[in-house]
């Protein structure tokens, strides 16, 4: 099962991601972690990779989704995964439905969680107060917001019109917003 999580920061995608790949047996593909793979493979990929992250330049769509078609030919991947970091942007995700149409599949569903912004902002302050986080203070987080708003929360319609979508309230326990979630993959 091909499943995307899509939510601003502090909505719960982590913790949710670590219970979806569990309940479903699938890995899951950070594209944070697959440039940084890539980058220490030396593949001809990964150099290419690497010179982008080494000049500090953002990696284009077509090199990320590159490394997405270049990883999900891997074995454990035929069952399915867990997107996260990709897609970010609709070309990504026009992208992502060709690549996966081309070896058969497409995606089961595309979760995206919900969570009011002020509640979003008094999550992310008080990670930031645990952990010690001094970067992530209220002006970057709203700003960190912003890009999400403008960036990746397009991805929303994207999927809703295509029957994808599956809108889940990210307000309660982890296990309340899992049941949630369940819930869809149970119907």
């Amino acid at each position: 099962m091909y499943v995307i999580l899509l939510g601003p920061p502090g909505c719960g995608k982590g913790t949710q991601s670590k219970r979806l790949i569990e309940r479903l047996q699938i890995p899951h593909l950070s594209t944070g972690d697959m440039l940084r793979q890539a980058k220490k493979a030396g593949t001809p990929l990964g150099l290419k990779v690497a010179e982008c992250i080494d000049q500090g330049k953002l990696v284009s769509d077509e090199l990320i989704m590159d490394l997405v078609a270049e990883r999900i030919q891997q074995s454990d991947c035929r069952a399915g995964c867990l997107f996260d970091g990709v897609p970010r942007t609709i070309a990504q995700a026009e992208s992502l439905d060709v690549m996966l149409g081309k070896n058969g599949v497409s995606l089961a569903h595309v979760f995206e969680l919900v969570v009011d912004q002020e509640e979003l902002l008094r999550r992310m302050l008080e990670r930031a107060k645990v952990e010690g986080r001094a970067d992530d203070n209220e002006e970057t987080i709203r700003r960190r917001m912003e890009v999400y708003a403008t960036e990746t929360r397009p991805l929303v319609d994207y999927y809703r019109q295509r029957g994808k979508l599956r809108t889940v309230e990210g307000i309660g326990t982890p296990d309340e917003v899992f049941q949630r979630i369940a819930n869809y993959l149970a119907g």
